[in-house]
Protein backbone atom coordinates (compact mmCIF):
# COMPACT_ATOMS: atom_id res chain seq x y z
CA UNK A 1 0.00 0.00 0.00
CA UNK A 2 1.17 3.47 -1.04
CA UNK A 3 2.40 5.60 2.08
CA UNK A 4 -0.23 7.85 2.95
CA UNK A 5 1.15 10.69 4.61
CA UNK A 6 0.39 14.92 4.07
CA UNK A 7 1.59 17.78 5.48
CA UNK A 8 -1.24 20.06 6.11
CA UNK A 9 -0.98 23.83 6.18
CA UNK A 10 -2.54 23.99 10.20
CA UNK A 11 -1.23 26.99 11.11
CA UNK A 12 1.15 26.40 14.40
CA UNK A 13 2.58 29.46 14.74
CA UNK A 14 2.56 30.69 18.52
CA UNK A 15 0.79 34.09 19.44
CA UNK A 16 3.35 35.56 21.47
CA UNK A 17 1.08 34.79 24.32
CA UNK A 18 1.95 31.43 24.02
CA UNK A 19 4.19 30.33 26.98
CA UNK A 20 2.34 31.72 29.80
CA UNK A 21 -0.95 31.80 28.54
CA UNK A 22 -3.42 28.50 29.50
CA UNK A 23 -5.91 27.01 26.73
CA UNK A 24 -8.77 27.34 28.68
CA UNK A 25 -7.65 31.14 29.22
CA UNK A 26 -10.72 32.41 27.17
CA UNK A 27 -8.21 33.18 23.85
CA UNK A 28 -7.55 31.07 21.71
CA UNK A 29 -3.75 29.57 20.78
CA UNK A 30 -3.17 29.98 17.17
CA UNK A 31 -5.65 30.73 14.19
CA UNK A 32 -9.26 29.04 13.91
CA UNK A 33 -9.30 25.54 13.56
CA UNK A 34 -12.52 26.21 10.78
CA UNK A 35 -9.03 27.97 8.73
CA UNK A 36 -7.19 24.85 8.78
CA UNK A 37 -6.76 23.22 5.63
CA UNK A 38 -8.58 19.75 5.85
CA UNK A 39 -6.51 16.74 5.03
CA UNK A 40 -7.33 14.87 1.09
CA UNK A 41 -9.68 12.27 2.06
CA UNK A 42 -11.93 11.22 4.19
CA UNK A 43 -10.91 11.41 8.37
CA UNK A 44 -13.13 8.95 9.58
CA UNK A 45 -13.56 8.43 13.21
CA UNK A 46 -12.72 5.06 13.14
CA UNK A 47 -9.19 5.72 11.77
CA UNK A 48 -5.94 6.66 13.98
CA UNK A 49 -3.59 9.12 12.97
CA UNK A 50 0.23 9.74 13.22
CA UNK A 51 1.25 13.12 13.60
CA UNK A 52 4.67 14.54 13.73
CA UNK A 53 5.14 18.23 15.42
CA UNK A 54 8.39 19.90 14.69
CA UNK A 55 10.00 22.93 17.20
CA UNK A 56 11.99 25.35 15.53
CA UNK A 57 15.94 25.67 15.18
CA UNK A 58 17.85 26.05 17.69
CA UNK A 59 15.52 24.85 20.54
CA UNK A 60 17.68 22.61 22.82
CA UNK A 61 16.77 19.19 22.95
CA UNK A 62 13.37 18.10 23.68
CA UNK A 63 14.99 14.60 25.25
CA UNK A 64 15.54 16.26 28.12
CA UNK A 65 14.43 14.42 31.20
CA UNK A 66 13.45 17.42 32.66
CA UNK A 67 11.13 18.29 30.13
CA UNK A 68 9.63 14.59 29.42
CA UNK A 69 8.33 15.17 32.64
CA UNK A 70 6.99 18.69 32.45
CA UNK A 71 5.46 16.91 29.06
CA UNK A 72 3.89 14.03 31.16
CA UNK A 73 2.15 16.40 33.79
CA UNK A 74 1.03 18.60 30.98
CA UNK A 75 -0.32 15.86 28.74
CA UNK A 76 -1.91 14.23 31.53
CA UNK A 77 -4.47 17.10 31.77
CA UNK A 78 -4.92 17.19 28.14
CA UNK A 79 -4.84 13.44 26.44
CA UNK A 80 -8.46 13.17 26.96
CA UNK A 81 -10.51 15.98 25.36
CA UNK A 82 -13.69 13.81 24.37
CA UNK A 83 -13.62 14.55 20.70
CA UNK A 84 -9.56 14.09 20.69
CA UNK A 85 -7.40 11.81 22.87
CA UNK A 86 -3.63 11.55 22.43
CA UNK A 87 -3.09 7.66 22.66
CA UNK A 88 0.75 7.56 22.38
CA UNK A 89 4.21 9.69 22.37
CA UNK A 90 7.58 9.67 21.66
CA UNK A 91 9.67 12.63 22.22
CA UNK A 92 12.97 13.58 20.10
CA UNK A 93 15.76 15.89 19.79
CA UNK A 94 13.55 17.99 17.52
CA UNK A 95 10.07 16.86 17.06
CA UNK A 96 7.58 15.29 18.35
CA UNK A 97 5.28 12.16 17.47
CA UNK A 98 2.01 11.65 18.51
CA UNK A 99 -0.92 8.38 17.63
CA UNK A 100 -4.40 10.07 17.91
CA UNK A 101 -7.66 10.09 18.09
CA UNK A 102 -10.41 12.69 16.77
CA UNK A 103 -14.01 12.63 15.35
CA UNK A 104 -13.34 15.02 12.62
CA UNK A 105 -10.46 17.44 10.90
CA UNK A 106 -11.76 20.11 12.84
CA UNK A 107 -11.11 18.02 16.14
CA UNK A 108 -7.96 17.01 15.23
CA UNK A 109 -7.12 20.51 14.09
CA UNK A 110 -7.99 21.73 17.36
CA UNK A 111 -6.76 19.11 20.30
CA UNK A 112 -3.51 19.17 18.08
CA UNK A 113 -3.16 22.90 18.64
CA UNK A 114 -4.01 22.14 21.86
CA UNK A 115 -0.48 19.83 21.92
CA UNK A 116 1.17 22.41 20.43
CA UNK A 117 0.64 24.85 23.12
CA UNK A 118 1.53 22.67 25.68
CA UNK A 119 4.52 21.64 24.41
CA UNK A 120 5.35 25.16 23.39
CA UNK A 121 5.03 26.25 26.94
CA UNK A 122 6.34 23.25 28.68
CA UNK A 123 9.66 24.15 26.80
CA UNK A 124 9.93 27.60 27.41
CA UNK A 125 9.21 27.00 31.08
CA UNK A 126 12.05 24.22 31.52
CA UNK A 127 14.49 26.38 29.13
CA UNK A 128 13.59 29.59 30.77
CA UNK A 129 13.45 31.02 27.48
CA UNK A 130 10.43 32.95 25.43
CA UNK A 131 9.08 33.53 21.38
CA UNK A 132 8.32 31.22 19.29
CA UNK A 133 8.90 27.08 19.68
CA UNK A 134 6.70 25.32 16.85
CA UNK A 135 7.33 25.17 13.42
CA UNK A 136 4.97 26.12 10.84
CA UNK A 137 3.56 22.88 9.62
CA UNK A 138 2.70 19.35 10.89
CA UNK A 139 2.20 15.86 9.41
CA UNK A 140 -0.15 13.95 9.46
CA UNK A 141 -0.78 10.22 8.36
CA UNK A 142 -4.08 8.85 8.53
CA UNK A 143 -3.79 4.93 9.36
CA UNK A 144 -6.82 3.16 7.96
CA UNK A 145 -5.73 -0.79 8.24
CA UNK A 146 -4.24 -3.12 10.87
CA UNK A 147 -0.60 -3.11 9.66
CA UNK A 148 -0.92 0.78 9.17
CA UNK A 149 -1.31 1.01 12.88
CA UNK A 150 0.79 -1.76 13.86
CA UNK A 151 3.92 -0.05 11.35
CA UNK A 152 2.80 3.29 13.32
CA UNK A 153 2.98 1.81 16.70
CA UNK A 154 6.45 0.26 16.72
CA UNK A 155 7.54 3.82 14.50
CA UNK A 156 7.05 5.92 17.56
CA UNK A 157 6.89 4.26 20.35
CA UNK A 158 10.98 2.96 18.85
CA UNK A 159 11.77 6.06 17.01
CA UNK A 160 14.76 6.56 19.35
CA UNK A 161 15.91 3.17 18.21
CA UNK A 162 15.41 3.87 14.78
CA UNK A 163 17.19 7.29 14.98
CA UNK A 164 20.35 5.35 16.55
CA UNK A 165 20.68 2.25 13.52
CA UNK A 166 20.32 5.15 11.24
CA UNK A 167 23.11 6.78 12.82
CA UNK A 168 25.34 3.53 12.99
CA UNK A 169 25.76 3.96 16.56
CA UNK A 170 25.41 0.34 18.63
CA UNK A 171 21.63 -0.27 20.07
CA UNK A 172 21.04 -0.43 23.53
CA UNK A 173 19.89 -3.53 24.93
CA UNK A 174 15.64 -4.13 24.03
CA UNK A 175 14.12 -1.43 26.74
CA UNK A 176 11.45 1.43 26.74
CA UNK A 177 11.80 4.65 26.04
CA UNK A 178 11.50 6.63 28.90
CA UNK A 179 11.31 9.80 26.35
CA UNK A 180 7.72 8.10 24.97
CA UNK A 181 4.38 7.11 26.03
CA UNK A 182 5.68 2.86 25.90
CA UNK A 183 5.53 2.54 30.02
CA UNK A 184 1.55 3.20 29.10
CA UNK A 185 1.55 0.58 26.36
CA UNK A 186 0.11 -3.09 26.69
CA UNK A 187 1.17 -4.55 23.25
CA UNK A 188 4.94 -5.16 23.71
CA UNK A 189 5.81 -9.32 23.46
CA UNK A 190 6.71 -9.17 27.31
CA UNK A 191 5.82 -7.65 30.41
CA UNK A 192 7.78 -4.55 31.63
CA UNK A 193 7.61 -3.19 35.40
CA UNK A 194 6.15 0.63 35.31
CA UNK A 195 8.91 3.34 35.15
CA UNK A 196 5.99 5.79 36.36
CA UNK A 197 2.86 5.87 38.94
CA UNK A 198 1.93 8.49 36.65
CA UNK A 199 -2.06 9.12 38.10
CA UNK A 200 -3.79 10.22 35.37
CA UNK A 201 -1.65 9.11 33.15
CA UNK A 202 -0.13 11.11 30.26
CA UNK A 203 -2.16 8.99 27.30
CA UNK A 204 -5.66 7.95 27.21
CA UNK A 205 -7.10 4.65 26.28
CA UNK A 206 -7.74 4.10 22.81
CA UNK A 207 -11.37 4.00 21.21
CA UNK A 208 -10.85 2.79 17.47
CA UNK A 209 -10.98 -0.89 16.53
CA UNK A 210 -7.21 -0.69 14.39
CA UNK A 211 -5.53 0.98 17.58
CA UNK A 212 -7.38 -0.62 20.34
CA UNK A 213 -7.81 -4.29 19.01
CA UNK A 214 -7.31 -4.21 15.18
CA UNK A 215 -3.43 -3.98 15.18
CA UNK A 216 -2.76 -7.04 17.35
CA UNK A 217 -3.36 -9.33 14.53
CA UNK A 218 -0.06 -8.78 12.92
CA UNK A 219 1.60 -9.15 16.46
CA UNK A 220 2.85 -7.85 19.83
CA UNK A 221 5.47 -5.39 19.61
CA UNK A 222 9.14 -6.50 20.58
CA UNK A 223 10.94 -3.45 22.17
CA UNK A 224 13.96 -4.82 20.63
CA UNK A 225 12.56 -4.32 17.07
CA UNK A 226 14.16 -1.56 15.01
CA UNK A 227 11.05 -0.04 12.86
CA UNK A 228 11.42 0.57 8.96
CA UNK A 229 9.91 3.53 6.96
CA UNK A 230 6.22 3.62 8.31
CA UNK A 231 4.11 2.28 5.26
Amino acid sequence: MARRIQQLVFDLRERARWGGRRVGSGRKCGPNPRHAHRPRGDLARSHPCHVTLKVRRGIPSLRSAKLVRELERSFAAACERGRFRLVHYSVQNDHLHAIVEARSARDLASGMKAIGARLARAVNRTFRRRGRVLADRYHLHVLRTPREVRNALAYVLLNARRHLAKLGRRLPAASVDPASSGRFFSGWNRRFQPASSLDPPPVALPRTWLLSVGWRRHGLISPGEVPGPEN
